[in-house]
């Protein structure tokens, strides 16, 4: 009997690389790690960032893109369902993205707003993120929001590159945002949907990733329970 699979956006970016094991128990089982707190600061400076670029057009901001529409807003997306041909089994992309380019020529674009710098180790990994957002747009599944055709997929990265003081007392950071551009390419994406698939489809759960804080942090807990239990039987 053929399984499908729900697969998020966002885990592609950082989740999949660093912890296959905690992947997979997500997509299969359901099994969250505990999520981390969000300093406040970043919601306060991705809100202020949204103020000021909504309704601009994305020439305005970096003379890479074209004439436009930057349009903000959560949406969540849903694709159909693709069928991997050699396990059978399907998988569906869904998630939520909040920023979309509207072009004068009637394509879009699809970005991320990103307050640190990029690193040429993770463009790799906001690609498959992106794709799969485009992917899931192009091929909604029915009601889902859709759209067509997708011109552009890149990243803004704001970086803060100086701290000042103006002429009323208050202080200011002033940042560059530069355009990563990354080209699209659906056929290396698919590639790496089957490589998912085919660790998926697999009964045996997959190593945990070494620098996994989280599966050490069971594994150590585990142990040190093992060890109690063990000194309280020598006890008794």
């Amino acid at each position: 009997m053929s399984e499908i699979y729900k697969l998020s956006p966002s885990d592609f970016g950082f989740l999949y690389d660093e912890c296959k094991k905690c992947f997979y128990h997500k997509v299969k089982h359901g099994l969250n790690r505990p999520r981390g707190i969000m300093p406040s600061i970043f919601t306060k400076i991705d809100g202020i960032m949204k103020d000021h670029f909504e309704g601009k057009s994305p020439k305005d901001i970096t003379d890479d893109l074209p004439n436009g529409r930057v349009e903000f807003g959560d949406r969540w997306i849903q694709s159909k369902p693709f069928t991997d041909k050699k396990t059978g089994n399907k998988c569906f992309i869904k998630g939520k993205t909040d920023t979309v380019l509207g072009f004068d020529d009637m394509s879009y674009g699809i970005v991320d707003f990103k307050t640190s710098s990029v690193k040429g180790s993770n463009v790799e990994k906001y690609s498959r993120q992106l794709h799969a957002y485009t992917l899931a747009l192009e091929n909604a599944a029915e009601g889902k929001p859709s759209l067509s055709p997708i011109s552009r997929i890149g990243l803004f990265v704001v970086e803060p590159n100086k701290f000042l003081k103006d002429d009323n007392n208050e202080y200011i950071f002033k940042n560059i945002v530069k355009w990563q551009e990354i080209e699209r390419n659906d056929e290396k994406f698919f590639d790496f949907l089957r490589e998912v698939m085919s660790l998926l489809s697999n009964d045996k759960v997959p190593a945990a990733g070494s620098n996994c804080t989280h599966c050490q942090f069971v594994k150590n807990t585990n142990d040190f329970n093992a060890g109690v239990k063990s000194v309280k039987e020598i006890a008794l």
